[in-house]
């Protein structure tokens, strides 16, 4: 990744989903392909997952991967969940497939992770608090990744750094203020949802506040999920109108599950994230001040 000097450090925030993600790594995709990298990178759940994929420089991973298993029960399915407790199989997800079937390049993320900071956002089960992570090394770190994309109800807690940590999107679904907070007051924002979309209150509410009854705060950050998501698209759509984001979602709204097995809707939602991408490539070279 070669950064230029700016006069505003620009922040890349990326949005979890589920299989919605493809519509993100088809944005990264093009903006890897353009060479446009900004001065950092925060993903939560499915968009930390993508995210990575963009830090290690690898084109085309995120799409070849999950069309190649999407219907593998190893990857993703009720097996899997009633086995090990995680809908998302941890032992084929962070360890066989990074490692062996379609091998993450570690070493290229560490030498760009070391000059373009890279945070993974999870959710403090105990507090109900989102917890920003900065990850230098995920032959150390995959456990963070894990957690931020692990859903309430058909996930384990994930227990690292001496903290209980679940789904990112939980407690802050678009970190763009926290970046803000740290010093990126330009932010290119990648969201999953098309425009005018308002997320409603969680339909599981009963099954939360019985799976975690021991955890008060994360229920109550639960309940409260989808008033702060669309506070936080109503913050991100006035920044952009005051010139200090720039929004990249979905042009056309298109029925599809954060638990998506239909090759063909991913391969739908990857076209069109690039799509979208490519048609905003004068306004993100202007923002990033690339001649």
């Amino acid at each position: 990744m070669e950064l230029i000097n700016r006069e505003e450090k620009v922040g890349l925030v990326l949005e979890g989903g589920g299989m919605r993600g493809m519509y993100t790594t088809g944005v990264l995709d093009v903006l890897l392909e353009e060479k446009l990298f900004a001065d950092a990178v925060i993903g939560v759940s499915a968009g930390a997952i993508f995210g990575c994929s963009y830090m290690s420089e690898q084109h085309g991973r995120g799409i070849r991967y999950n069309l190649k298993y999407i219907k593998d029960d190893r990857y993703l399915s009720i097996k899997s969940w009633l086995k090990t407790g995680n809908i998302f199989n941890a032992q084929f997800c962070y360890d066989e497939l990074p490692n062996k079937l379609d091998v993450f390049d570690y070493d290229k993320f560490a030498e760009n992770a070391a000059k373009v900071p890279f945070y993974v956002c999870c959710t403090n089960v105990d507090t109900g608090k989102p917890e920003y992570i900065r990850c230098t090394d995920f032959t150390k770190e995959m456990d963070y990744m894990r957690a931020s994309a692990s859903l309430p109800l058909v996930s384990k807690i994930v227990y690292k750094g001496g903290k209980k940590l679940l789904d990112g999107g939980t407690a802050d679904s678009i970190p763009v203020d926290f970046f803000r907070s740290i010093g990126y007051k330009k932010n290119i924002v990648v969201l999953t949802r098309p425009e005018g979309y308002v997320k409603e209150a969680s339909s599981t509410a009963k099954l939360l506040k019985f799976r975690y009854k021991q955890y008060p705060e994360f229920i109550e950050t639960n309940m409260k999920r989808h008033e702060n998501y669309n506070k936080s698209v109503a913050a991100i759509e006035e920044y952009e109108k005051n010139g200090e984001a720039i929004i990249i979602r979905p042009s056309v709204e298109y029925k599809i599950s954060r638990l998506e097995k239909d090759r063909d809707k991913l391969k739908y939602m990857y076209k069109l994230g690039r799509k979208d991408a490519k048609a905003k490539l004068n306004e993100l070279k202007s923002f990033l001040e690339i001649e």
